[in-house]
């Protein structure tokens, strides 16, 4: 069981409003406080959660689901680490079960905070290279468009007038550059426009 003498402060973080904040909640539940961020940013700077939730005082505990919930960069790791404990602050890593208290020079739990670390950020090496091997490959076939695109309001139109001509939905999309659920999407949203609710006020 971590001791500590003040309050008991959690923080979270998600890449991506896709991704969900429940199962961190659980991992760190019972906080006095809990601090938030829903972003993809590196540095304490670029997250408002973080730099809100280090106004630490001494003698609290800042709880953490994961590292990589709390730095992206084994520097930035290291850096808040270092931060927290020489103010004495304790740092508890949940999913590491991983403690770091003020004033302790733990090597082996500094070999593990190094180890973690870089292990991390060799893992998002290697998958923003099959990324990119992907994106070539994708390429090489002739079948990666990049960003979907966004049609005008009158390339709706045109492709609507199109599709009621016979155009088949594979031909449009290619036509325009865009998915086939991206298309059916823009043909709703025509037939929408052209035949509003026929309810009226009474």
């Amino acid at each position: 069981m971590v001791t500590y003498t003040g309050q008991r402060v959690g923080y979270m973080r998600v890449s991506s409003v896709d991704q969900n904040l429940d199962r961190q909640s659980l991992a760190i539940g019972g906080c006095d406080k809990v601090f938030s961020d829903k972003a993809s940013g590196k540095g304490v700077d670029g997250r408002q959660g973080l730099r809100e939730a280090l106004n630490f005082r001494e003698g609290d505990l800042f709880v953490v689901a994961s590292m990589d919930r709390l730095a992206r960069s084994l520097r930035d790791l290291e850096s808040i680490v270092t931060r927290l404990t020489d103010d004495g602050v304790t740092l508890h890593f949940v999913k590491e079960d991983l403690v770091f208290r003020p004033n302790s020079e733990d090597p082996y739990a500094r070999f593990q905070l190094h180890l973690i670390g870089a292990v991390a950020e060799l893992e998002r090496s290697l998958i923003r290279e099959r990324q990119r091997e992907g994106i070539e490959a994708a390429k090489a076939r002739g079948v990666y468009t990049g960003r979907a695109r966004v049609l005008t309001d009158e390339q709706a139109r045109e492709a609507k007038t199109l599709a009621k001509q016979g155009m088949t939905k594979k031909a449009l999309a290619q036509k325009y550059g865009i998915g086939r659920s991206t298309l059916y999407r823009y043909l709703a949203q025509t037939e929408e426009t052209e035949h509003p609710s026929d309810t009226h006020p009474t």
